[in-house]
This record gives structure tokens, C-alpha cells and sequence, in this order.
């Protein structure tokens, strides 16, 4: 602290705030770095304006010709930078031909950002989904391909269709990847110079792609350039939990029963439980209690139950224990017609068809003697976050990444650069209003709820959650609201006609993705009222008045082109736009929040649903003491002292230090996310690593037209381990182990010689008997080369080596899970849990390298092949079956089933075979309820 004299009295002056005044002073005088960033563009901008006329100029053949001009400049040298000017130029005159929509001068600025790498911060309404389109076409010459990346299917076939004008007038060719399609279907997708798709379906292809066995049968072809819609969902909130696919192991009940008999034998002291964490961790008593019961059953290997190879056996160890000590049984979980059904802990609800993951289901089966059901092996895992560090340029759009600029620039090296509006922003954003109880709080939102109805300004209200909506969506039908589904045309058309007199509201319903966006369109309607949570809403602007091209499409879908057709549509624009005055002049959107998020962005994505293109409207949050995140910053003592000063039943507060508060509160949760998610990153990196010199050498493989050398060299690899093993260094013949050797050689290289014999005689040393060896392993494999010819011999090398190769990594997989999960306890000896998992994977990896040469040898040395079999064996092997799963590091939570169970028990009632509506979530491989027989994945889940 500095001092100054004022009078008699000395005032401290802190530092940072008279820094913090000089940064504002500069700021003013020289701009902030964003404002710079974004000049930097404008020159170009001016250029790209000039070249306007000379394009508007030019017929549709003359500005289509010019991509095959682009495509001659880059086959002889230019870069993309020295046709950015001329291409972004083109592209905006495309769309406006194509799409009747012109590039305004930020937007262009916007794809600039893009096309350099970085993320584009642009305000909700300012037309993202046009932005891109510019710097996809400019990549896209290359011939590489760039990726659109959205957060779901319907977003992925609208943006690929409607966007997909634009392309397909500059003659470029177009793609998209949605669920459900076939091998071919996906390769063509990829084969185009744009392709549209999902971060699920770009990740899961990948991990595909590197489970098959020839090149000609994998679907994507690199990782160029990609745009992620949505960026920071896709890369933060998304970046979580990894893609992982797995398919069912063979069965090990009888494993799951012997360790499971071994935890009745541990008293007390055996173990310690941490309840709240749901862990538990063996003693040191413990551990050697458990290691006498493992020899006993031939379970242990090495000396100490510790060691790397056992890494499986404490996990599966440690799960039987959670779940006879943590798990109770009519609380966390129930057995029905035997079968162990998980109770879910905020509903009380069953969850059929949902399942502990980790093999702890496995072991609650093993507990209550029921049937145990294969558990799921990990074919193939990826984060997010690695898979999309692999393009070779990245970018990213999105209404908030500025509060996540940090993790960008960390994780990603993505810089978030903020675009103006296009329009000045007159969205007024009031202070929060904080009430004492959740019932209260309501009251007051309900009560706005009414007066904005009463001027007919719509009004979208976001809860974080579904129970939240829910119990909103019950206040207002018990004021006398009723609730439309948007899909009943009738209704829909009764409410617009009343206008703001009726007094009707829409939930948001997150199973359907078109359905989100239908009510989106109706958003903006005077005295329209939308619940809405806040994972739901994007992709489709709330425009005042209602959504033209919705009303259009909904209306007029079967209607063909012509005058009657054209004069109804004229209609409809005439209606929303006396229905936009109306709502502009009741205030525009009214935008409520029911609470704070744990993420500034969140509440900032709900905000910025308001004000779109210099509309009016206005925000203002709505909190209750017994909300979440005040609850977790001390609300108890806020409460107490509320109540002393008299705040009355039904009174708020409200006040600028509350905002400012909670910023600093929420700040304190995204830190501690951040921190969470690097560190998930950190071990990943480790697994990513070993991924990709396994993924690299597979391609290598399937590439390799003659693997001999490769086998060749793995042969005598094999041989100097064994021989090593049996030979030590610098010992005399006598003390050789030939007849453990001779074995060996017998078992794994399937040859049948006289080593014992070999340390008799006079003068021999380990070099010649590792050249005897190698010259006999070298003669039986050239003999049956000769036998099978050389053709048919390296197509059976090709497959025997890439079928070890994916076994062995899926094993090695399991084990890192198992360690992964084990790890942690390493801190309580101080010990970092980060190193010794390093430690620990790379001797896997080493040991996983060592079996695969072992094993690929002694099958090679063995097989015999006679005619029929050579197809079989020569042909690439059947992928297993294949699940997609998202599972939460931290709870072990398989939230893709969880989210479909969820929806099977929202589902009430019998299944009607007549009405799909009815039949809730059904399994891939469940029996269709329609009656054909089939499972539905061949049935009417082939349509989904």
C-alpha cells in the first residue's frame, strides 16, 4: 500500500486499483487487445467490399467458375491467405443468391477469425451458421475436407441442407453424418468437401475407423480443418466425460463368485469406508488377509497383490467390497425377477436397463446370487479434447467462450476473440433478485410471468434443470395457465388467435431436437410463455413475432409451388410482421432466469436469448436462499441475518454487491471444473500417447503389402527374451537352464530340439545358441511359406498380426481402467498419483509390446492351415458388437444409458404396438414393440 496526506488524516490507496485505473485510461486511448484483433481485420474487409460489384456482375457459371480458378492457384503455390480476400468475396455473394441473405462487414470478420484458428464470440442472432460458411469454403478448396461440427443430429441435417446451398452453388460437394448410418454411407459423407456431423459421431467414427482391418474400409480420411458450432458445450461442457465404445467380455461369473467369497472372511479392521465419497480402500491387514485368499485360489501373480500385474484383480477386490459395504439393498438398489435394478437417489425411481459400470454391477450380482451378466470391455476410448487437438487447424463459434478463455488457451491454444454486434445492443439487464425461501421465489416469477402476458411480451423462463421445469410448469397450470404441445396444430393455431389473451405456455421438451426448435420458433409470439431448460433452445433464434420460415414449412409443407402458395406465404410474413410490432413495442423478450447457474456462460447463453439485431428486451435472474450455489456460499448466515433486519414473506432484495457476489462465486466453481478437467486431461495424455503409436502402427500394418521383415524381426526379438531368460549374462554352460529352455522352445515356436544337448558340447556360447534358434525358427517359417505360397502366407501375417494387435489393446485398456481407478490411493502414501500412473502404463504398454510379438510368433510357428479354413483366416476379422457410452470419470456414471433409462421410466402406461408415442426408449436389441418380431434396430429403430 502507498500512503497519501489528506489533512491530519493518512488514507491507504491499494495499488491494484490505481493500476486498474491506468488500464482503463489506455484502454480508452489505445483500445483493449480484442479491439485490436478485430481492426486488424477491417482492411480486409474494405477489400472484400470492393471486389462487390465486379462479383454482382458475373452470372452463376462466370462466380462458380471462379472455385476451379481458386482450386489452379493452390495446385501452383498460392496459400490460403492470398485467396481469402477473393474467396470470402464469392462466398458472400453465393449466399446471397442461394440464400437471399448477405454477409454483413462483422460477419465477415467473424469467419476471418475462423479461418486463422481461433474462436468467434458472437452475440445470439448474429448469424454464426452463416459465418462459417465463408472460411469452410475457403479451406475446402484444398481438396481435404473441413468438418462443421454441431451438438446434435437435427442441427447437423438442417445446417448441412440449408448451408449446403451455398456450397453446391460454388460446386463443392456437401455431407453429413447423423446416427444410424451405414459403413458406406459415412465414407461418402467424408469423401465430400464439407461435412456436417456431431462431436459424438466424428469421435466414434474415429475409434471405428481404428478397429478395422484393411484401409479401404474406414470412413474418414484426416483431420484438416474443423468449425465447432457450439464450442464451448462441445469442448467444455462435453469435454468431461470420453467416448468410449465397448463390447461384452466372455463370461467370468465364477471370478465375480470367488472374489466375491473372499469379503465375508475381512473383519472391520480389513478395510476403511469413506460413506460420502462412496470409496473404500483395504488396510494393511487387509491386503495380506487378501493375499493369502488369492494364492490359495491361484489368483495372485508375483509376490505382492500391489504388483503391476494384479492391477485387475484389486479392482475387481475393491468393487466387491463397495459393494457390500456402501451399496444397501431396497435403498440403492432392489433384485426384480432376478435381476439387481439400480434406484435412482434423487427420484427413487427404478432405472431398468441402466448399469453400474467398472464391474461393480457385476459384483452387486455376485452379492445377492444373481444372474451375472457379461460386463462391458473397452474396445476404443478418446476425450474430446484429444480428438479434436488432432485437426490440423481448429476454430470455434459460440454466444460465450469469454469466461472460458482460459481453458481454451490452455487445453486447445484456441484465442477467443470477441465480434461487435451488428447492431447496437439495447437488451436491458437488470440486477438479481434474491427471496428468502424456493416457494417465494417462484411466487415472484409467476407474478411477472403475469404482468409481462398482461402487455404481451413474450417471455422464455430457463431452469437448470428438468424437475425444475416441471415444477414451474404445475405453479402456472394451478394459476390458470394451460400448457400446449406444440406438435397439436390445432391448439397452436387456438393460442395464436387468442394472441397475448391466452393464457398458455410451452415446456421444452429435450427428446426431440426438432420439436426444441419448433418451440424456439414459437418463442418470440406476443404474450408467448416458454420454459425452457438450459441445455435446450440452440441453434434456432427466437425472433419476435414468431419464425417465418417455421410458420411456412409447419403450414404449407405439402402445398406446392404457385400462386396460391405464394400468396399464403406473403400472408404469413404479413402476420409476423404486425406480430413483431406488437412485441417490440410490449418491451421484446422477456428473459427470466430461475436461478444462477454454476456457469457464468450458461446464464449468459440464456441472456443473450434477448436483444437479438438491436431488438429491445430485458433479463433479470430470480434467486431463493435455498438455491444450490448459495447454499454453498454461506446463504445460513445471509438468512439469519435477512430475518433480523424484517424482511418480510414475499420480499426481495436486490442489490449490485449480490451480482458481484455471485460472480465471484461462480468464478471459484468454474476454476475448481477447470481444474478437474485438466486433470482428467493429464491422465488421458498418457493413454493418448500409447493410442496414437498403436493407431499409427495399425495403419502401418494394413498399408504393408509384405510384413515379413516386421514378423522377421519379432521372431528373434522372441528369441533373444528367451534365451536371455535362460542364459544369464556371463554364466558357464553349467549353469544354464536348457531344459527350461528347450520347453519354451517347444511350447511357443512349436520346435522340437535338442538344447539340453547344446551346453555339452565343447566351447559353445549364448550367441550360438541364439543363432541356432533363430536359423531353425527361419526354416520352419520359409518351409511354410513354401507349403501355402508367399501370396497366401502375407495375407495370413497381415490378419494374425492386426488381430493380437486389437486383443492385446483392448486388455491393455481394461488394465489402464482398472489402474486408473486404483491410482488415487497412491497419494495417501505420499506418492504422486500422476507419476506412478505413468510409471505403472508404460510398463503395461512394454509388457503388452512383448506379448504381442510372443504371441503373433507362436501362432504363426503353429498354424496350419488347410483349404477352406485359408478364406477365413486370410479375410478381416468381424468387428464384436458395439455400444457408444459416455462415462463420467468421477461417478463412474454411464450418463448415454442413464439418459435413455431415464426416458424409458418417464415413459407411463403399457406400450401401444399401434403408437410409437408410447413405447418410450427401446433397446437396439430389444424385440420391436410394433409386433414384427424383429429387434428393433431391424425393425423401426433402423428409422431413428
Amino acid at each position: 500500500m502507498g500512503w497519501r496526506e489528506i489533512g491530519k488524516t493518512r488514507r491507504p490507496i491499494r495499488k491494484d486499483r490505481h493500476m486498474a485505473g491506468l488500464g482503463a485510461l489506455a484502454r480508452k486511448i489505445f483500445g483493449s487487445s480484442n479491439d485490436r484483433k478485430v481492426k486488424s481485420f477491417r482492411s480486409k474487409v474494405s477489400q472484400i467490399n470492393a471486389l462487390e460489384s465486379d462479383l454482382q456482375a458475373l452470372s452463376d457459371e462466370q462466380l462458380r467458375a471462379r472455385t476451379d480458378d481458386f482450386r489452379t492457384q493452390i495446385a501452383n503455390g498460392a496459400s490460403l491467405d492470398d485467396l481469402l480476400v477473393p474467396a470470402f468475396a464469392t462466398a458472400r455473394e453465393a449466399a446471397r443468391r442461394a440464400l437471399g441473405q448477405r454477409h454483413y462487414d462483422v460477419q465477415l470478420i467473424g469467419g476471418m477469425v475462423l479461418n486463422s484458428g481461433q474462436i468467434s464470440e458472437m452475440r445470439t442472432g448474429e448469424g454464426k451458421t452463416l459465418v462459417a460458411t465463408a472460411p469452410v469454403y475457403l479451406n475446402a478448396l484444398t481438396g481435404r475436407g473441413v468438418h462443421v461440427v454441431t451438438v446434435n443430429d437435427y442441427l447437423a441435417q438442417r445446417d448441412s441442407a440449408w448451408m449446403g446451398q451455398v456450397y453446391k452453388f460454388l460446386g463443392l460437394s456437401v455431407g453429413c453424418i447423423v446416427h444410424g448410418l451405414s459403413d458406406d454411407e459415412r465414407r461418402a459423407a467424408y469423401a465430400a468437401d464439407v461435412t456436417y456431423g456431431t462431436n459424438n459421431e466424428f469421435g466414434f467414427d474415429y475409434l471405428r475407423d481404428n478397429m478395422k482391418h484393411d484401409r479401404a474400409s474406414m470412413v474418414q480420411r484426416g483431420h484438416a480443418f474443423a468449425i465447432v458450432d457450439e464450442v464451448d458445450s462441445i469442448l467444455i461442457d462435453e469435454a468431461r466425460t470420453p467416448l468410449i465404445i465397448s463390447g461384452p467380455l466372455e463370461d467370468r461369473s465364477e471370478f465375480y463368485n470367488t472374489v466375491d467369497a473372499f469379503i465375508p472372511h475381512l473383519g472391520e479392521e480389513d478395510y476403511e469406508l469413506d460413506e460420502k465419497q462412496r470409496s473404500a480402500t483395504f488396510t494393511e491387514a487387509g491386503n495380506e488377509k487378501l493375499e493369502t485368499l488369492l494364492r490359495e485360489a491361484d489368483l495372485l501373480k508375483g509376490e505382492s497383490l500391489y504388483d503391476v500385474e494384479n492391477v485387475s484383480v484389486v479392482h475387481h477386490l475393491q468393487q466387491a467390497l463397495k459393494a457390500h459395504k456402501l451399496f444397501q439393498r431396497d435403498k440403492d438398489y432392489i433384485v426384480r425377477n432376478g435381476e439387481v435394478v439400480i434406484i435412482d437417489e434423487f427420484t427413487g425411481r427404478m432405472m431398468p436397463g441402466r448399469r453400474f459400470s467398472e464391474g461393480l454391477h457385476q459384483a452387486l450380482e455376485a452379492k445377492e446370487k444373481a444372474r451375472i451378466q457379461p460386463e462391458n470391455q473397452t474396445l476404443a476410448s478418446i476425450t474430446f479434447q484429444n480428438y479434436f487437438r488432432m485437426y490440423d487447424k481448429l476454430a470455434g463459434m459460440t454466444g460465450t467462450a469469454s469466461t472460458e478463455a482460459d481453458e481454451f488457451a490452455d487445453i486447445y491454444g484456441l484465442e477467443v476473440v470477441e465480434i461487435p454486434t451488428n447492431l447496437p445492443v439495447s437488451r436491458i439487464d437488470e440486477h438479481d433478485e434474491v427471496y428468502r425461501t424456493f416457494e417465494e421465489k417462484f411466487g415472484a416469477i409467476v407474478n411477472l410471468i403475469d404482468d409481462c402476458k398482461e402487455r404481451g411480451q413474450p417471455v422464455l423462463v430457463g431452469t437448470t434443470s428438468i424437475e425444475k421445469s416441471e415444477y414451474l410448469a404445475e405453479r402456472l397450470k394451478k394459476h390458470g395457465y394451460k400448457q400446449v404441445d406444440v406438435t397439436d396444430a390445432k391448439a397452436l393455431k387456438a393460442a395464436r388467435e387468442k394472441g397475448a389473451n391466452s393464457k398458455v405456455f410451452f415446456v421444452l421438451n429435450a427428446r426431440y431436437h426438432e420439436q426444441e426448435a419448433m418451440i424456439i420458433a414459437e418463442a418470440g409470439f406476443p404474450g408467448a410463455v416458454t420454459i425452457a431448460t438450459n441445455m435446450a433452445g440452440r441453434g434456432t433464434d427466437i425472433q419476435l413475432g414468431g419464425n417465418p420460415e417455421m410458420r411456412i414449412s409447419q403450414e404449407l409443407g405439402d402445398l406446392p409451388e404457385g400462386e396460391e402458395r405464394a400468396a399464403k406465404e406473403a400472408a404469413i410474413r404479413a402476420e409476423i410482421e404486425t406480430l413483431k410490432k406488437q412485441a417490440l413495442d410490449a418491451g421484446g423478450l422477456y428473459v427470466i432466469g430461475t436461478e444462477r447457474h454454476e456457469s457464468r456462460r450458461i446464464d449468459n447463453q440464456l441472456r443473450g436469448r434477448s436483444g437479438r439485431q438491436g431488438d429491445p428486451g430485458r433479463s433479470k435472474f430470480f434467486l431463493s436462499l435455498q438455491d444450490d450455489l448459495m447454499r454453498i456460499f454461506g446463504s445460513d448466515r445471509m438468512d439469519s441475518m435477512l430475518q433480523k433486519l424484517g424482511l418480510e414473506e414475499g420480499e426481495a432484495i436486490t442489490h449490485p454487491w449480490i451480482n458481484r457476489a455471485l460472480a465471484k462465486a461462480q468464478q471459484k466453481v468454474e476454476a475448481r471444473n477447470f481444474d478437474i478437467r485438466k486433470n482428467l486431461l493429464k491422465f488421458d495424455n498418457v493413454m493418448n500417447d500409447q493410442r496414437h503409436v498403436v493407431f499409427d502402427q495399425r495403419i502401418d500394418l494394413m498399408d504393408g503389402e509384405n510384413l515379413q521383415e516386421t514378423v522377421a524381426d519379432m521372431r528373434h526379438d522372441v528369441i533373444e527374451d528367451l534365451v536371455s531368460r535362460h542364459i544369464p549374462e556371463r554364466a558357464y554352460p553349467e549353469q544354464w537352464d536348457t531344459e527350461g529352455l528347450q520347453e519354451e522352445v517347444r511350447t511357443l515356436l512349436n520346435l522340437d530340439l535338442p538344447v539340453k544337448d547344446w551346453a555339452n558340447e565343447e566351447g559353445i556360447a549364448d550367441e550360438e545358441v541364439r543363432d541356432r534358434l533363430k536359423r531353425a525358427a527361419d526354416e520352419a517359417m520359409a518351409q511354410k511359406v513354401a507349403r501355402y505360397t508367399p501370396a497366401l502366407w502375407r495375407q495370413v501375417e497381415k490378419s494374425i498380426l492386426l488381430q493380437t494387435l486389437d486383443n492385446l489393446w483392448r486388455e491393455h485398456l481394461s488394465n489402464l481402467d482398472h489402474l486408473r481407478s486404483v491410482v488415487g490411493f497412491r497419494g495417501y502414501g505420499q506418492r504422486d498419483p500422476l507419476q506412478e500412473y505413468k510409471t505403472e502404463a508404460f510398463t503395461l504398454f512394454e509388457s503388452m509390446l512383448a506379448q504381442l510379438r510372443q504371441v503373433t510368433t507362436s501362432q504363426l510357428l503353429r498354424l496350419e492351415l488347410v483349404q477352406e479354413q485359408a478364406p477365413a483366416i486370410t479375410a478381416p476379422a468381424p468387428l464384436p458388437e458395439m455400444h457408444a457410452h459416455h462415462i463420467d470419470p468421477l461417478t463412474g456414471e454411464d450418463e448415454l444409458a442413464a439418459a435413455d433409462a431415464r426416458l424409458a421410466a418417464m415413459t407411463p402406461g403399457q406400450r401401444d404396438p399401434n403408437n410409437p408415442a408410447t413405447w418410450g426408449k427401446v433397446g437396439r436389441n430389444e424385440t420391436c414393440p410394433c409386433g414384427s418380431g424383429k429387434k428393433f434396430k431391424h425393425c423401426h429403430g433402423a428409422l431413428v
